[in-house]
């Protein structure tokens, strides 16, 4: 661990100390002067524009220059004597000094701007070209390299560093947007009629964001993937001998193998970002799904501010409507038709059966035996007449059903054996094949296209990876004919 993480930071304690309304004060002013350029400052002039408020009505020129040598033992400002205009020495001994704010402390005003203009709600943004802009920039690094590093220093880290400013926003407003859409003074609006008026904006915004970053994302997964790690490395290498050749004032600089890892760390989370890690899933896959579940609950919130305006909607008009629609009939039966049509049938009868009669989740209604309901007297007290049995022994008859269950298991293992030629499942050249094969291929070919690789763990064992080829095909079964995309199933292990 670095041991500059667990030094205290004495710069900040002009926050939330004693008077320390006097020291922000004080080096607020700085700070605006410093971001005008005006680096130094005498004590007359803090004197002058703190005079200027009322909190400081009783503020003496000898408790400015306390709280000034106090914000030097903070290291928040620089001290430096004035020489240029002495006359005597004792205006040498006096000592007159101008001051100048630290980069600490300019860095810790400019962070507290931030966090004033920010409120009390989140921004961020999901802005969809940000994701082309970093391809671009990765494009750039991808020809550095494939081009021998030809280009210039200077050029190489200027697109490093464009890459990095990139990357970080994506990260910082598509986490502070998402937030936003979570944050409770969102969820109060969405509850309210006036929220309808913004729901088509906020849907459309994020369904471009969605399809902006599915285009670019695979784009860039395919770079990332395609680049090699050596070069990478000579990339950052290059960019690291030009930060080191800046001339600068300062201790010096860490050993250049330790810069190039901690860049090469950096690079690391840039991929791990849009690739995953270990197995687990990518932080772009997170931010898609958090995007889909916004458009989901927005959907489902505008559903319901629909249900309730339509409850309180009057029918009135409807029902004059069919009733002039049911005078115009000129029999009842006629009449008849209309009402099941708007009202539905009249003294419907429910029935129940057994729905748990197979477990085989392929089989379909009509292929199950009718089932027999026994109905019972509604009476309190009615309980069903129970005789002592014996406990009859069943292993003959499970050990049957299980034979025959793993029967049936072989006899479709070996139909879908018989499809495999030199490895591989074309579903173009396949003859006619029965329910069963066509269902399992369907299911195959939809598990194994959300997974990664299109490659998945069949039911019984087998491992199959589906790609997809150009054109569309006719898929015949027993029971129809599908017209799908050209699907082949190639057999990675099992099916022999």
């Amino acid at each position: 661990m670095d041991a500059t993480w667990l030094k205290p930071i004495v710069e900040t304690k002009y926050l939330s100390t004693e008077n320390a309304h006097r020291y922000r004060a004080i080096l607020r002013y700085f700070y605006i002067q410093h971001e005008r350029m005006r680096q130094y400052l005498f004590p007359e002039e803090v004197y002058a524009f703190l005079k200027q408020h009322e909190e400081f009505a009783d503020y003496t020129e000898d408790d400015l220059q306390q709280d000034l040598d106090q914000l030097v033992k903070w290291n928040n400002l620089i001290a430096r004597q004035e020489t240029s205009h002495v006359r005597t020495i004792e205006e040498f001994k006096k000592k007159r000094f101008r001051y100048q704010c630290s980069p600490y402390t300019v860095e810790i005003e400019r962070m507290i701007r931030t966090l004033e203009q920010l409120g009390d709600s989140f921004g961020g943004s999901l802005e969809k070209t940000r994701f082309d802009r970093l391809y671009a920039s990765l494009s750039r690094i991808e020809a550095i390299i494939a081009s021998g590093f030809q280009e210039q220093r200077d050029e190489m880290y200027q697109v490093w560093e464009e890459t990095f400013d990139y990357f970080k926003k994506i990260i910082q407003n598509s986490a502070d947007y998402m937030a936003y859409l979570h944050s409770e003074n969102v969820e109060e609006r969405m509850t309210s009629e006036s929220f309808l008026v913004y729901k088509e904006q906020f849907t459309a915004y994020l369904r471009d964001f969605i399809v902006a970053l599915q285009k670019t994302s695979m784009q860039i997964e395919q770079l990332l993937e395609d680049l090699p790690e050596e070069g990478v490395r000579q990339f950052i290498g290059h960019v690291v001998d030009y930060e080191r050749s800046i001339p600068r004032f300062a201790d010096a600089p860490p050993p250049r193998a330790v810069q190039i890892e901690e860049k090469w760390e950096t690079w690391r989370s840039l991929c791990e970002w849009f690739l995953g890690r270990n197995g687990r899933e990518s932080e772009l896959s997170f931010l898609q799904y958090q995007t889909n579940e916004a458009i989901r609950r927005l959907t489902r919130v505008v559903q319901r501010l629909g249900e309730r305006h339509h409850h309180f909607r009057s029918r009135k008009g409807d029902y004059l409507h069919l009733a002039r629609w049911f005078s115009r009939l000129e029999s009842i039966e006629e009449a008849h038709c209309l009402s099941a049509v708007v009202f539905g049938c009249f003294h419907t009868k429910h029935l129940v059966a057994d729905a748990e009669a197979t477990d085989n989740i392929y089989r379909d209604v009509w292929d199950e035996p009718p089932a027999e309901w026994v109905t019972k007297p509604r009476v309190r007290h009615y309980g069903e007449k129970k005789k002592p049995q014996a406990i009859e022994d069943k292993e003959r008859e499970k050990e049957e059903a299980r034979l025959r269950y793993l029967e049936e298991k072989e006899r479709e293992e070996a139909a879908l054996r018989q499809l495999v030629t030199d490895g591989k499942i074309v579903l173009a050249d396949l003859p006619e094949v029965t329910p069963y094969v066509r269902k399992t291929l369907l299911g195959w070919i939809a598990k194994a296209m959300g997974r990664e690789g299109q490659a998945m763990k069949t039911e019984n064992g087998w491992v199959v990876k589906v790609v997809n080829k150009e054109g569309t095909i006719c898929l015949r079964a027993e029971d129809g004919e599908l017209v799908m995309p050209n699907y082949e199933i190639h057999v990675l292990s099992g099916g022999e």
